[in-house]
């Protein structure tokens, strides 16, 4: 039995990324799982962006960070638009 219960009909985008192998797990259980799995999830990336900096120093900081400028411009676009 599941956690969580999924819709019957899923958009295309949607199962896309919940067919990615790593996240597409986590993604599904923040989606429709319950209320506190966004702040495992948050913890999570935190604790990751953490280790790439512990193993790799400043580029473990800085690269994640550069990754996501797409992705903030995609959310100011989303955010503009309404």
């Amino acid at each position: 039995m599941s956690a969580y219960t999924l819709p019957a009909q899923l958009t295309l985008w949607q199962r896309i990324l919940f067919a990615v192998p790593l996240l597409g797990r986590m993604i599904k259980e923040v989606a429709y799982g319950p209320e506190e799995n966004i702040g495992y999830a948050l913890a999570t990336f935190v604790s990751l962006w953490g280790c790439s900096i512990m193993l790799f120093g400043i580029p473990g900081l800085y690269i994640p960070a550069l990754c996501m400028v797409p992705v903030m411009f995609l959310v100011l676009l989303s955010i503009t638009r309404g």
